[in-house]
């Protein structure tokens, strides 16, 4: 394998590689290359701004490192290239996209396979396929348009190595001619057919076609596309501008003006606001504009509830996983209400602009749509969302003095307290602050509504595998056993649960052999600890670590067998 310039990414590739789960190292992938197109090889870029560019986490490592362009350039395509191979091969008729092997691939291009596996190194993402029975790299649209996208000049530069004659290029022009005279087809149809009849690549041909319509535009074969775009042209206009692709390239290539290209783009992000969920409390005062300062305003006793939290002190006795619950101070009742109420009206004040956006049948009026619309409509969800976290954070303690109370009915505390963080947030959703009520008194009864449910379900799935006391004494062990008896029974019981880790993702199996101690014999890791090592946070650690040992009772429960 190729070396890397830095050792940090090496490290983070390695780190991925082994405890990411595939569906997350994808995600990592399209990050990554999107980073690769956006960088300016005459700069330097911090690791942990490429970490958390790719990963979404910022690391403590490397704090001073700072990564030439250049350098940074090569080490993430190798890391692209790395976390593809890592991949398990996908069986080719079972992709729900087209998929092209190598030689396919090159072919569409024209361009050879030598010049495709270059390309990797810089980003081309190509994922392991099972065809015909051996392993291949394939190729899928959705992973390889961005990076022709992004590298257009450098592809079409390629493809020109394998250069056309004279009399080539004037039969191809030949018959485009003569499928236009006929009617016969777009340009992408019309390349495709002559690309059969010549035996050459689809790009390579319709490349020519291009080439001489922008060479004699008076006999342009194809002139300026008009008319609608498809929802499918929408969406890949809308997933290229996402991705970093300007709109002047986007006009270029779909043949459209900056202002088409805008308001695609703009129709798309009001669709996808559109769609999602945004529930809220009405109010009557959200109608009246000389009330929107005061109900945006920062809360009543704002430096006082922050001078608090600046000097918060952790119980000593509080557990180390629920340390950050005493970072935030409780919300006195006029703090509550004034978040509540400004909550409300940030989404509904959202919800009124997108409205308006609508035409009469209730569809997206592109011609209504307008940039500073859509960034409005943003700023006010994401201010919403931080008032929402805040309310959910002063608020963590109910659902730990709560919890206590019912721990005694349930093994698992930190189960039982992320089931409750769940009723907290949907409470917070739901709370209707014009009514007067504390907040706490309703989150309360949500809460032990919830556990109400909840806690007797676990136990009758505890209890419909749990004997009687006559068949326990039955079947109980002879403690009478000899050495050769216990160590036999200590390998079986080892053996049942190495069986059933194997049915965890990597990354759960990995935080269970380490919190139990199982590969190094000692006591297990401290959930800080493995957080360190995994990269995440302690948080996420002990959610991981809920999950997955949630699949091993449910495992065990299947398989008839106990885990210990």
């Amino acid at each position: 394998m190729t070396a890397y310039k830095h050792q940090a990414l090496m490290e983070l590739a390695d780190q991925q590689v082994r405890f990411a789960p595939p569906a997350r190292r994808l995600e990592q992938m399209a990050k990554a290359e999107q980073l690769l197109a956006d960088l300016d090889a005459s700069r330097d870029y911090p690791y942990q701004y490429v970490c958390f560019k790719v990963t979404d986490y910022r690391p403590d490592a490397y704090p001073d490192l700072l990564i030439p362009g250049q350098d940074l350039i090569r080490d993430l395509g190798l890391f692209i290239a790395e976390l593809a191979r890592s991949m398990p091969a996908l069986r080719k008729e079972e992709v729900l996209e087209p998929v092209l092997t190598l030689e396919e691939f090159s072919r569409k291009l024209n361009v050879t396979p030598k010049t495709i596996n270059r390309w990797r190194k810089r980003g081309l993402i190509g994922l392991p396929i099972l065809c015909n029975g051996r392993r291949q790299v394939g190729f899928l649209p959705s992973l390889t348009d961005p990076f022709l996208a992004a590298h257009q000049d450098r592809v079409e530069k390629s493809a020109r190595f394998s250069q056309l004659t004279e009399d080539e290029k004037d039969e191809i022009l030949r018959r485009a001619r003569r499928f236009v005279r006929l009617g016969i087809g777009n340009l992408t149809q019309v390349s495709r057919r002559i690309a059969r009849k010549l035996q050459r690549a689809p790009e390579t041909v319709r490349y020519t076609i291009k080439n001489f319509d922008r060479e004699h535009p008076e006999e342009a074969l194809f002139p300026a596309v008009t008319g609608p775009f498809d929802p499918g042209t929408k969406q890949l206009i809308f997933s290229s501008f996402r991705r970093g692709i300007s709109v002047d390239t986007l006009a270029k290539r779909f043949q459209k003006t900056r202002s088409s290209m805008y308001r695609v783009i703009n129709e798309i992000r009001a669709q996808r606001l559109m769609d999602q969920a945004i529930e809220f409390i009405p109010n009557p005062a959200f109608d009246d504009p000389a009330l929107e300062a005061e109900m945006r305003a920062d809360m009543p006793g704002a430096a006082e509830f922050e001078a608090a939290r600046r000097q918060s002190r952790i119980p000593k006795d509080a557990p180390p996983e629920l340390a950050s619950l005493y970072e935030m101070p409780l919300l006195t009742k006029d703090q509550e209400q004034h978040q509540f109420r400004k909550m409300n009206f940030l989404k509904s004040k959202a919800v009124k602009l997108l409205n308006s956006m609508l035409t009469p049948t209730g569809r997206i009026d592109p011609h209504k749509v307008r940039t500073q619309d859509l960034d409005e409509v943003e700023a006010l969800l994401a201010e919403s969302t931080r008032v929402k976290d805040l309310l959910i954070n002063c608020n963590m303690r109910l659902v730990v003095s709560i919890a206590k109370r019912h721990s005694g009915q349930t093994d698992n505390f930190f189960e039982l307290l992320s089931d409750g963080n769940m009723s907290l947030m949907r409470a917070v959703e739901k709370f209707d602050y014009a009514r007067g009520n504390k907040f706490s008194t309703y989150a309360s009864w949500a809460i032990m509504k919830n556990f109400a449910r909840s806690i007797p379900e676990e136990k009758n799935r505890r209890e419909r595998f749990q004997t009687g006391n006559e068949e326990f004494f039955d079947i109980a062990p002879d403690n009478r056993t000899d050495e050769a008896d216990l160590l036999q029974s200590a390998e079986q019981a080892s053996h049942k649960v190495n069986r059933l880790l194997e049915y965890l993702d990597p990354r759960e199996r990995e935080i269970i052999r380490m919190r139990a101690g199982l590969d190094s014999g000692h006591e297990g890791m401290t959930l800080e600890k493995i957080g360190e090592k995994l990269g995440i946070t302690k948080e996420r650690v002990r959610q991981l670590n809920v999950r997955a040992m949630k699949k091993l009772r449910n495992l065990a429960e299947g398989h008839k067998e106990e885990m210990i």
